[in-house]
């Protein structure tokens, strides 16, 4: 792949440049004519030892589903099966979970991290965490299945590249999910909007004794699911997988299920499945774009985010977008570890001069100076209308909230441009005055407060968004076109 070998090319280069500080001359100095041979052998050795970590490709994995469908536990699972978590640990947490009378919460423990969530047996944030198999380096984002938290969902399926969408085969509850105003649907079409392009499908609680990992239910539940995830816009011949496991007990994650326990189920298991998702290149010579999620002062203003074209350097100049401000980048972070440089898709700490913590809202843009994203209170966008209200119309005037990789901004709609027919895909020649659920229609959109987007044809990542209203999602859209500034 030469995107990846332009990669690599680039963190070496960053890793040649030496920018220690015994290597960089301060002002007005001479440039010290030798260097210690130690200092520079220690140097390439730490080059080489940053090339070798980052040879491995990096996904980050939404976990997406119903609340109770069982995302946190094998997410825990995962981090269990995958040596991140040691054995005491899990001990621990199996105490922890039958002192609240709740023996099979304990693998969730490991994703649920604060109190609240331990309580109620509910993810809330956004959890993240990080595993490896032979191939690939994995951010996991656990993402809330409550349908309160679904802003919290968005954020997390904004920074995702694939997602695993976890379905209880227990019967009733895949059954709860899947209706009208079941999480399971609202977080595929939200999915898709936020560009998670490729989805597992995976039926959990396979070994629920209702279930007892019985075909005609695996089946039955693949039949229902196939047309909606098609209705959605996924191609689930090519985009979507679905696979049988088990979260609690851990089968058919690591390692393949066993014959006497399902002989009928000859795939791949999660981890072989995980491997082999091909991920869209993103180019690391484009204009640098990081939209921020978080932000928190440590020895300066730290950034986090994901970045969504280019790379970034220690040393970089950058401007943040709407304000303006021109900042300095002192540190990288990958993970936990410090990189002197970072390439398009990694999810990243930046610790930048030149700008406050008070002064940055998430939302902004992290972007490059030569050729800054746009920041503009108006855009025109293609919208698809999922479901209103009862008795709202789409018509001028109509608000709602916008969401926006990581911006959350109340909207308004302008004017109703023109109306899509969705099955020729071209303009309908009447003027359209409102829409009703279904419809395809190209609007002008205004926001109170300036928003960093991209066209959709430029940065998929940065030009799709959400339209929600009283908790519930009701259209999703791409930008257009953007004012001539």
């Amino acid at each position: 792949m030469d995107i990846e070998a332009e990669i690599r090319a680039l963190q070496l280069d960053s890793a040649g440049m030496k920018d220690e500080v015994h290597g960089r001359s301060q002002p007005g100095q001479a440039e010290p004519k030798v260097k210690n041979k130690e200092v520079v052998a220690l140097e390439d050795a730490e080059a080489q030892e940053e090339m070798e970590t980052n040879k491995k490709r990096h996904l980050n994995v939404v976990f997406i589903g119903h609340v109770d469908a069982g995302k946190s536990t094998t997410g825990g699972q995962i981090l269990f099966l995958s040596g991140q978590v040691d054995d005491r640990t899990i001990q621990k947490y199996e105490k922890e979970a039958k002192d609240k009378s709740r023996e099979s919460w304990y693998m969730a423990y490991i994703m649920d991290t604060n109190e609240e969530e331990r309580v109620k047996g509910k993810t809330v944030e956004v959890g993240r965490a990080h595993f490896e198999t032979e191939t690939t380096r994995f951010t996991i984002l656990d993402a809330p299945g409550h349908k309160s938290y679904v802003p919290n969902m968005i954020s997390g399926a904004s920074q995702a590249d694939i997602g695993v969408l976890v379905i209880s085969a227990r019967k009733g509850e895949f059954e709860t999910g899947y209706e009208r105003g079941g999480q399971t649907r609202e977080h595929v079409q939200l999915a898709k909007t936020l560009g998670v392009a490729k989805l597992l499908v995976v039926v959990n609680k396979m070994d629920d004794p209702t279930v007892n990992w019985s075909k005609e239910r695996y089946d039955e539940i693949e039949s229902k699911m196939t047309p909606f995830l098609k209705s959605s816009g996924y191609n689930v011949k090519k985009d979507v997988q679905f696979l049988p496991i088990s979260g609690l007990l851990g089968s058919n994650m690591k390692t393949r299920v066993d014959k006497s326990i399902c002989s009928w189920w000859n795939g791949p298991c999660l981890f072989e499945a995980l491997d082999c998702i091909e991920v869209p290149l993103r180019d690391p010579k484009g204009p640098f774009r990081m939209p921020i999620i978080d932000k928190f002062k440590d020895m300066g203003t730290v950034v986090m985010g994901k970045v969504e074209s280019g790379s970034v350097c220690e040393g970089d100049s950058l401007l943040v977008m709407p304000n303006k401000a021109q900042v300095k980048v002192v540190a990288v972070c990958c993970d936990e570890s410090k990189v002197r440089c970072a390439g398009p898709g990694e999810n990243l700490r930046v610790r930048l001069s030149g700008i406050e913590e008070e002064d940055i809202l998430s939302g902004f843009v992290l972007s490059s100076i030569v050729k800054p994203i746009p920041a503009v209170t108006e855009f025109t966008a293609q919208l698809q209308i999922l479901e209103l209200l009862e008795n709202a119309i789409f018509t001028a005037g109509y608000k709602a909230v916008l969401h926006v990789h990581s911006v959350v901004e109340e909207c308004e709609i302008v004017e109703l441009l023109q109306q899509i027919d969705p099955k020729t895909r071209k303009p309908m020649k009447k003027k359209v005055l409102f829409v009703k659920n279904g419809a395809v229609v190209v609007c002008r959109v205004q926001v109170n407060n300036s928003i960093c987007v991209e066209k959709f044809s430029d940065f998929p990542q940065l030009g799709r968004f959400t339209l929600r209203t009283e908790g519930k999602t009701i259209a999703v859209g791409k930008v257009t076109d953007l004012p001539v500034a």
